[in-house]
């Protein structure tokens, strides 16, 4: 198998699922490379959880075979603890690299002074990447934010100090931490950051179509298109970015029949790749939210699917809005 450096390298640009809580669990990163993309990571997982051997965590670390090239992303502010974590990680799980997380901005990660709380101290920074570089055989590659705020604001300098420490790719959303998803990403900022590393640098941020991501790759020169939000319930994103980077038509957007048939399918492998089905069926709801978003009377379609508990409520619920669409507009 080309491993993802090789693949960071080539000459075809890869596309990657971006790590989501909550989100890029295993069966959705499986559907996700059905439809094309390349590279997918974990959700990203505590570095403590790891090294305590927290049942929630061991979950998080779960991936197929099929779902190679695969990294684990990892947070945490403690450097020996990171690379105790990384070494772990490697050693039973076997991911293809290690990405660190210093990017998530969310409020009880930043408050441990992790994700995008360690771009508080760049030195903790290096540190960090130099732990679990020497803790581990797999490549590490790191995933940052243009800063902190807007007066620490400074993605190439960033971005070389996590190059001198070691990382051997390096992926950057350009917005600052207290721009958590507002306003727009910066993608000027990509650009130069490819200008001024040697090592591949992945763009995110703001990839909500194919042709965005051919956008983002013809207007910063990076390595490869991570693609987060632009992914819920739209995995065929992926196959339409394919086609924008290689310059062939773009697959047509699923009918509603075929995007009910791609969710009931995530919703069945979600079920059974859980270990408690009632809490899987809980959880999947913001799925069915995203696959529904646009349709035809679809806050309606919503209301319902938010209350169900079990997968027979989701599929009668789907088939009855197909049944009353027929009704109104018969083929």
């Amino acid at each position: 198998m080309t491993s993802v450096l090789e693949l960071l390298r080539g000459d075809r640009t890869p596309l990657y699922l971006a790590p989501q809580a909550g989100v890029s669990e295993s069966p959705f990163r499986r559907l996700c490379r059905r439809f094309g993309a390349d590279v997918v990571v974990s959700e990203f997982v505590s570095a403590a959880g790891i090294v305590m051997g927290s049942r929630r965590s061991r979950d998080y670390l779960r991936f197929d075979e099929a779902e190679r090239p695969i990294g684990v992303q990892i947070f945490g502010a403690d450097p020996s603890q990171m690379a105790e974590a990384a070494a772990l990680v490697t050693d039973v799980y076997g991911p293809d690299f290690v990405d660190i997380n210093f990017g998530c901005p969310a409020k009880k990660v930043v408050k441990r002074n992790g994700g995008s709380g360690c771009l508080r101290d760049l030195d903790l920074v290096e540190r960090i990447i130099r732990a679990v570089r020497a803790a581990t055989s797999a490549p590490t590659t790191v995933k940052i934010r243009s800063g902190y705020d807007e007066i620490t604001r400074d993605p190439v300098g960033i971005a070389l100090r996590c190059q001198d420490a070691g990382a051997a790719a390096l992926c950057l959303h350009p917005r600052t931490r207290t721009d958590f998803y507002s306003g727009e990403a910066r993608w000027e900022e990509i650009a130069a950051v490819v200008d001024a590393l040697e090592i591949p640098v992945i763009g995110n941020g703001d990839v909500s179509t194919g042709a965005d991501a051919a956008r983002m790759r013809d207007e910063t020169g990076c390595a490869a298109v991570m693609i987060a939000r632009g992914s819920h319930g739209n995995p065929w994103i992926f196959a339409q970015a394919r086609a924008a980077l290689d310059g062939l038509p773009s697959p047509p957007t699923p009918g509603v029949e075929e995007r009910f048939e791609i969710c009931l399918e995530h919703a069945r492998n979600a079920i059974a790749f859980e270990r408690d089905p009632a809490r899987a069926v809980i959880d999947f709801r913001k799925h069915l939210g995203w696959y529904t978003k646009g349709l035809p009377d679809g806050r309606r379609l919503r209301t319902e699917l938010f209350h169900v508990t079990e997968l027979r409520d989701v599929e009668r619920i789907l088939e009855g809005y197909l049944a009353e669409r027929r009704a109104v507009s018969p083929a």
